[in-house]
């Protein structure tokens, strides 16, 4: 089975699973014996994937003739927080981008900041969970490059995007989108942190000021109105220890394609 293949059938059985989630969530999904059987498959999803693909194998890049006219905007596309809602009517002048955690140099990064750091574009389909792919292009800093700057620290495991976005109206923070990447995948050549789509200023409805891109990962993963990376040892402690916003709800964590 070729990549691209495999990344479509991929995209078609998360795109089922998804309904299935939605379907039987009450039902099953605090089942602690279900719950053991979802995380052994995730586990072997992701150590497949790894045993597959060389560590720093990219996913699939498209000539600029095969970017979408039409790039589908889903989620949340107009966040109302009025921490955001202010830096938006500003045109993000005011914009920083918190890296701390289990880091030795915790950092507040402008937009000129970001841009400064060693950039890259790529042109990359975007697969979602509901079942539709579109192709952009994307300019931004390299992950790596961010978390370089700050320097992890030796027990830091994972890098957590906390987001301005809110799915659902709760007084906590248990309702605002979250996303989690390991080491691996924070350090690949293809994740980066986009400011720009198209050739253009990344677009609200895209996740403006910056959203994370991570190819070889279904679209969720893809964290938009990213405010705050946090470096942690576990991803027990935060929110619902999933590592996710929709990981808490029932969704895997790793989501390759």
């Amino acid at each position: 089975m070729s990549r691209i293949d495999r990344r479509s059938w991929l995209k078609g059985a998360a795109a089922a699973a998804g309904g299935l989630v939605a379907a039987a969530c009450d039902r099953l999904t605090l089942n602690p014996t279900v719950q053991q059987t979802l995380a052994r498959a995730e586990g072997l999803t992701r150590r497949t994937q790894r045993a597959l693909f060389p560590r720093m194998a990219l996913a699939p890049e498209f000539s600029p003739e095969d970017i979408s006219p039409d790039f589908r905007a889903n989620g949340t596309i107009n966040p109302q927080d009025p921490a955001y809602v202010a830096l938006r009517e500003a045109g993000f002048s005011d914009y920083r981008l918190v890296v701390d955690g289990l880091v030795e140099r915790p950092l507040a990064l402008s937009l000129a900041d970001l841009r400064a750091l060693p950039a890259r574009s790529q042109i990359t389909r975007h697969d979602c969970v509901e079942g539709w792919s579109s192709i952009g292009k994307w300019t931004g800093a390299r992950l790596s490059a961010v978390l370089e700057a700050a320097g992890l620290k030796e027990g830091a495991r994972f890098v957590v995007f906390h987001c301005a976005d809110k799915l659902e109206p709760r007084v906590d923070e248990r309702g605002r989108y979250y996303e989690s990447l390991d080491l691996e995948d924070a350090f690949h050549e293809q994740t980066i942190l986009a400011y720009e789509m198209n050739d253009a200023p990344l677009p609200v409805a895209h996740g403006a000021p910056v959203r994370l891109r991570v190819e070889r990962q279904l679209g969720y993963k893809h964290a938009k109105y990213v405010m705050r990376i946090e470096a942690v040892e576990s991803l027990t402690p935060i929110r619902g220890g999933k590592g996710g916003f929709w990981e808490d709800r029932g969704y895997e964590w790793y989501a390759g394609i």
